[in-house]
């Protein structure tokens, strides 16, 4: 058998047409002629502010550290100005990375708040169950905000954070960061557009990526849902604020099925022990081993704490074997779902599905829009419009329109950017993902949830 080899161009191109399928296929069948692309304005540059806007951050880990990477790219934007944060070797590292003054360097969030107010902003990149707390402190003391999604682990704390935020008058900017990138952009573009006549239904399907969801939901810190959240809410709730913000419409119903079928002591296979360093007899093979991702391809390390400069292996093994990652994932305390499908009903008779998998070999938001008069088919890369009456296929590459890299596709960045905005020209309708806009989406999570637990079908109503 002849051997071929691809570069990630290609398996990418390749991905790209096997998961959009059968569109495809037909619009080439229909004699389409070459794909014509789309354009969408970028405006990254084209507003400025008078003046850096300062910002305190609370939590530096992953998300803090990936917001407060604007300040360096873009410091006539924004200036980092202060952080808290419990762990002693992350709050060295953030603070001479922004060379922050040790009087404005605290453990935790409420040793920052009880500082008079002295930034413009709060930045708040806490753990899930501490969203609520420094939100409703920030508000009071007047700081306009970057809240990490989800909004907080109840509807009456999301609630409560909303109703303040609007007595006070402040802006508070949810981190529903995929309404930022082009990609999704331009759906929404193309939906409401009415090219594709009415929207009559959508299929979404969100691919985790079994590695991904090995690190993040079965051994770390969105694993339990009393500690965290539950999946449609910590992870998911990006996918439906995305479909809710692109339909446009209000959703009504909702049901939802899904369990934590393979991530438990039932598949833990014979001969595996309770870490992947403890003389596991299949470590060697398990597709999940600590050691094969952590220690021999150095991947996922964001979360650990490592020495800058020499070797990181031995501390690598040390975090493996006492910390949270080294465990099995067969014998971890994990309770998020592994699968789920859920299914919403909008006003106007709009139906959407949406899956999430962890069982995938690939990540990558994949959406079928269905509508009257043609359809679109997407990858988070590529968009394909097919148009009934011609038979024509028009094609769209997000990566034409990415002119600043961030990550989820930009739209990291581009949250940053719109709030900066809004808060210097105090305007919020400069951003999409104000609390206000935000707040649905968390209901639908909330019913879906709560569908999943009793098998019923919700209703979705807006106090």
């Amino acid at each position: 058998m002849k051997e071929h080899r691809f570069s990630r161009r290609d398996l990418l191109k390749k991905g790209t047409l096997l998961a959009l399928g059968a569109p495809f296929l037909h619009a080439k069948a229909a004699g389409a002629s070459q794909p014509e692309m789309l354009v969408i304005p970028q405006d990254m540059d084209s507003w400025k502010p008078d003046r850096p806007l300062t910002a305190v951050v609370l939590g530096a880990g992953n998300r803090g550290n990936t917001y407060s990477g604007f300040s360096l790219k873009f410091p006539d934007e924004l200036k980092i100005v202060g952080v808290a944060e419990p762990i002693e070797f992350r709050r060295k590292k953030f603070s001479k990375k922004y060379q922050i003054p040790e009087q404005n360097q605290w453990v935790t969030w409420e040793h920052a708040l009880k500082v008079p107010k002295f930034a413009d902003a709060l930045i708040i990149t806490t753990p899930d169950a501490l969203h609520y707390g420094p939100a409703m402190g920030g508000l009071k003391m007047g700081y306009d905000m970057v809240l990490e999604k989800p909004i907080s682990q109840s509807w009456r704390e999301c609630n409560d954070i909303m109703k303040l935020t609007v007595k006070s008058g402040r802006i508070v900017a949810i981190c529903h960061v995929l309404r930022y990138t082009p990609y999704f952009r331009k759906l929404r573009e193309i939906m409401n557009s009415g090219q594709i006549g009415e929207i009559v239904s959508i299929q979404h399907f969100e691919p985790v990526e079994h590695v991904h969801m090995s690190h993040s939901f079965v051994r770390g810190n969105w694993r339990n849902s009393k500690e965290s959240n539950p999946m449609i809410l910590s992870k998911s709730c990006h996918d439906l604020d995305i479909l809710r913000w692109m339909i446009g419409k209000p959703c009504t119903k909702v049901s939802s099925f899904g369990s934590l079928s393979f991530f438990n002591k039932a598949h833990a296979p014979e001969g595996s022990t309770m870490r992947c360093t403890g003389g596991c007899k299949v470590e060697a093979t398990c597709p999940f081993s600590a050691l094969k991702i952590y220690y021999r391809n150095r991947t996922w390390l964001s979360h650990m704490d490592l020495p800058l400069e020499g070797d990181q292996g031995p501390a690598i093994l040390k975090h493996l074997e006492e910390g949270p990652y080294g465990r099995c994932v067969f014998h971890c305390d994990n309770d998020v779902v592994d699968h789920q499908i859920t299914n919403f009903e909008f006003q106007g008779n709009i139906a959407a599905a949406f899956s999430m998998e962890a069982l995938t070999s690939y990540a990558g938001r994949r959406t079928r829009v269905m509508g009257t008069k043609g359809d679109v088919v997407g990858d988070e890369n590529l968009l394909m419009v097919f148009d009934f009456s011609s038979r024509k296929a028009t094609t769209w590459d997000a990566s034409t329109a990415l002119k600043v890299q961030s990550g989820h596709g930009g739209g990291d960045y581009g949250l940053l950017h719109d709030f900066i905005r809004a808060v210097s020209t105090k305007d919020a309708k400069v951003l999409t993902s104000t609390i206000q806009e935000s707040m649905e989406s968390h209901l639908m999570a909330f019913k879906a949830e709560e569908s999943r637990h009793t098998k019923k079908t919700m209703d979705v109503r807006m106090a």
